[in-house]
C-alpha cells in the first residue's frame, strides 16, 4: 500500500518540484497540494494522507501553526518541515521538531529548477524511506512481533526494560565524558533527555546532532532553555568544561584533542563528511576514545544509517561504556539497531531512562 502525501506550500514552483520528487520515490502516491495551512487542514479530512510536507512560511495560516492545530485535533499523520536556511526558519523549525514533526528539509535555492530538483532528491528520499520504515516498526511493536526489531529481545523481556551488561553492572571507574550521537527525531528526544541529566553532573557532554549550518545554533539555544546544563554550540579552541553540553556545528566536523596541561580543546575542522554526515558521530567518538580511553560514556539515540557504530566500536576497545536507545522509543530505529547488532552496546534503555543510565556511569549511584 502506497503512502500517501500531501505537499503544502505557497509557491507553484515548490508544490511542483516536491510532487515531482515524490512521484519519483516508490512506494509513495501525492494525493493533493494546499498553499496555506488553513486549506492543508482542510484537505488532510478530506484525503487522509499518511505524511504532510509543511512548508514554515506561509500566509494565513504559517508552518508551525499547522502543526499545532494537527497537534491539537489528535490526527494521526507524520509531519516533514520544509524550512529556509536561515535563523528564523531554523529556530521555528526547532519548535516545529519539538512538537513532534518527524524531521526537516531545507529549500535549495539554485538557479537552476534541476539542480533544485536533484537535491531535494537525494535530502528528501531517505527520509521518506525512514517514515516508511517507521511504520512498520510501529505495526511489529504494537503486534508484539519482536522478530522484528532484533536485537531488542533481552530489553523487552527485562521488567524495566532497561538491558545491561553484566560487565557494565561490574564497572569500577567513573565516565569523564559523555558523548551523544543522534540524528532524525533528536531534538525532540533530546529536549526530554538533557534536561533530565542534573546541573552537577560533573563531566562535559560533547554531542553531534545531524544538521545543516544555522540549525545546530538555534538548536542549542533552545535546549539551553530548559536544560539544568549550559548547552552551546561548540567553538574552535574552546577548553571543555564540565556540567556544559557541546554541541558540533553544522557542516564541521568536531572532535576532542589535548590541549595546554591537563586541558582538552574542542577542535572545529572542514574534514570531510563520513557516512555521508558532517557532523559526524563516528569523527567525534573516536577522538573522545583517543583522549579519554576507558573513561567515557557513549550514547547512541535515534536516527537513520548507520554513523556512530564504528565510532562506539573504537570507544569499546578502549573499555568505554555504551548506551543506545530502544527500539519503542526511537523516531527512526537506524543507528542504534545497527550498533546493537554490532554488538558495540553494553546497555539499552528507553528514552526517559537514559539520563538516568548515564548519571549511573559518572557517579555510581
Amino acid at each position: 500500500m502506497a503512502l500517501r502525501v500531501l505537499v503544502v506550500d505557497d509557491t507553484i514552483v515548490y508544490r511542483k518540484i516536491l510532487t515531482d520528487v515524490l512521484g519519483n520515490i516508490p512506494d509513495v502516491e501525492v494525493v493533493g497540494t494546499a498553499n496555506n495551512g488553513k486549506i492543508a487542514l482542510t484537505r488532510i479530512e478530506s484525503l487522509k494522507p499518511d505524511l504532510v510536507t509543511l512548508d514554515v512560511e506561509m500566509p494565513i495560516m504559517d508552518g508551525l501553526s499547522t502543526l499545532e492545530e494537527i497537534k491539537k485535533r489528535n490526527l494521526d499523520i507524520g509531519v516533514i518541515m520544509v524550512s529556509t536556511l536561515t535563523k528564523r526558519g531554523s529556530q521555528v523549525t526547532m519548535r516545529a521538531l519539538e512538537l513532534g514533526a518527524f524531521d526537516f528539509i531545507t529549500k535549495p535555492e539554485h538557479e537552476k529548477q534541476e539542480d533544485n530538483f536533484q537535491e531535494l532528491t537525494r535530502t528528501l528520499t531517505p527520509k521518506i524511506k525512514a517514515y516508511l520504515r517507521r511504520i512498520e516498526i510501529k505495526k511489529a511493536l504494537k503486534k508484539g512481533d519482536k522478530t522484528s526489531v532484533s536485537g531488542q529481545l533481552d530489553a523487552f523481556e527485562s521488567k524495566d526494560k532497561i538491558y545491561r551488561k553484566p560487565e557494565v553492572i561490574r564497572r569500577i571507574e567513573k565516565s569523564q565524558i559523555v558523548a551523544i550521537g543522534v540524528s532524525t527525531g533528536g531534538p525532540n528526544a533530546l529536549a526530554t533527555m538533557l534536561p533530565m541529566l542534573p546541573g552537577n553532573l560533573g563531566v562535559p557532554v560533547v554531542l553531534v546532532q545531524h544538521m545543516p549550518p544555522v540549525f545546530t545554533k538555534s538548536l542549542a539555544e533552545s535546549l539551553d532553555a530548559k536544560c539544568k546544563l549550559k548547552v552551546k554550540e561548540a567553538e574552535e579552541g574552546e577548553v571543555i568544561e564540565p556540567n556544559v553540553v557541546y554541541i558540533a556545528p553544522g557542516g564541521k566536523q568536531m572532535k576532542i584533542v589535548k590541549g595546554a596541561g591537563e586541558n582538552r580543546v574542542i577542535k572545529i575542522t572542514d574534514d570531510p563528511p563520513e557516512n555521508n554526515c558532517k557532523p559526524s558521530v563516528d569523527y567525534l567518538f573516536r577522538s573522545v576514545a583517543k583522549e579519554y580511553k576507558s573513561k567515557a560514556t557513549g550514547v547512541i539515540m535515534t536516527g537513520m544509517g548507520n554513523d556512530g557504530t564504528l565510532g562506539l566500536k573504537v570507544m569499546k576497545s578502549f573499555g568505554a561504556v555504551t548506551i543506545a536507545q530502544d527500539a519503542e522509543t526511537c523516531v527512526v530505529y537506524g543507528m542504534p539497531k545497527i550498533a546493537i547488532e554490532a554488538g558495540v552496546v553494553d546497555i539499552i534503555a528507553p528514552l526517559d531512562k537514559i539520563a538516568e543510565e548515564i548519571v549511573k556511569t559518572v557517579r555510581f549511584v
